[in-house]
């Protein structure tokens, strides 16, 4: 599985990924190309080497004109739904300012539509959320990790007034992940940064266990006296040993909670990360039939979980424990049927497919639309999967 690795010794910022980005070769002539897709005018991109306290690195200059307008989440939506871009990229990117928008709004106590972007809203930070999705799928990038992040210290202008680093909604962004700051002087993780490391991320620690392919140095702005301002990515495969990790179960039974609330649960805990949500029919105390809620989680997702079964369930305690999984190294691959196109997930082992799984939901909408069994509509993806080579 192709996977990229953030190291945020110096934080991370829009630019300093898009520079990391293109350093481990996302093609600068294929981003541009995507880039324009966007549809916009009035800005420019220049990659340039730099150098930072000894260590070469890409700096990603984005050049905008003055814009006087804020936008609202709307507003950037609408730009980039309307692009010719990849769903793919448009979706990433959607995600990544709607995340930025849910925080600025816990901050301000406003509901998001009403939440207008200042610095991130403008034109180069639009640039640089969408530039990082294209990148991420001209790397072909299918899974995220990040190590803790380096946040700076002291203090921030800000429209309001000055704030401490880290600034609010960077704080809210960050919650959850692991952060630390040094004597290091500045903010050195912006929203941007934080909201697409945040949003692509689902792991966060030491380097895992990679067959390193390519890496690169992003740039940020500032120069420091013996501190190299840049983030560093890896990307490579991760092999069979890699494929272990150790997560967490955590459960609660419950003798007294409406069917309809437990699927809201489940349904709330996927959407927080949840890497799995299963119901267990258990004899409690008094010869009561209940339910065992269980809940499969890696640990940075472990605290809002806990906070989603106090405030939706009955539940007065949760316990967790410690588990190692196992899986199977998997890619998901777009084949084209007599019913449309169909994403088959294809399982590996030491790069050799053995196994196939099409799309369920794609496949029903298909069946449904021509009128025809699922199982056709599944035999039909796994037969173009074997024409052509699990690739």
């Amino acid at each position: 599985m192709k996977t990229l690795y953030f190291d945020c010794f110096a934080g991370a910022s829009g630019d300093m990924i898009l520079g990391a980005l293109i350093a481990a070769g996302a093609d600068p002539d294929s981003f541009k190309q995507q880039l324009a897709l966007l549809g916009v005018d009035g800005y420019a991109v220049e990659f340039e080497s730099v150098d930072r306290s000894g260590i070469s690195a890409t700096y990603a200059r984005v050049s905008t004109a003055h814009e006087h307008a804020h936008r609202h989440l709307s507003d950037i939506l609408k730009i980039i739904n309307s692009s010719r871009l990849s769903d793919a990229v448009k979706n990433r990117a959607a995600q990544i300012f709607s995340r930025l928008a849910e925080a600025e709004a816990r901050v301000h106590n406003v509901p998001v539509a009403e939440i207008h972007f200042h610095e991130v809203g403008a034109l180069d930070a639009i640039i640089d959320v969408v530039g990082a999705a294209i990148c991420f799928e001209l790397l072909g990038v299918e899974r995220f990790v990040s190590s803790a992040l380096h946040v700076g210290s002291g203090t921030v202008q800000m429209e309001h007034g000055r704030f401490p680093v880290p600034p609010p909604a960077v704080a809210e962004l960050l919650k959850g992940i692991p952060t630390y700051a040094t004597d290091i002087a500045g903010e050195l993780v912006t929203p941007t940064g934080a909201a697409i490391i945040a949003s692509v991320c689902t792991e966060f620690g030491p380097l895992p266990m990679l067959k390193v392919q390519q890496t690169g140095h992003g740039a940020g702005t500032r120069q420091y006296e013996k501190f190299p301002n840049v983030l560093r990515v890896f990307i490579g495969e991760d092999d069979a040993a890699a494929a272990t990790e150790s997560l967490w179960v955590i459960e609660t039974n419950m003798d007294d909670i409406s069917p309809q609330i437990l699927g809201h649960v489940m349904e709330r805990a996927f959407d927080l990360g949840a890497l799995d949500c299963y119901f267990t029919s258990v004899q409690m105390k008094k010869n009561r039939p209940g339910v065992l809620l269980s809940i499969l989680c890696r640990t940075e997702q472990r605290p809002a979980l806990n906070e989603l079964l106090f405030a939706e369930t009955t539940t007065l305690g949760v316990r967790g424990y410690a588990v190692e999984r196992q899986a199977l190294q998997r890619k998901i691959v777009a084949v084209e049927t007599q019913y449309g196109p169909i994403d088959v997930k294809v399982a590996e082992i030491n790069g050799e497919a053995i196994k196939v799984m099409p799309e369920y939901e794609q496949c029903r909408l298909a069946a449904r639309a021509a009128n025809v069994p699922l199982r056709l509509v599944e035999a039909a993806a796994i037969a173009a999967i074997e024409r052509n080579g699990s690739r």
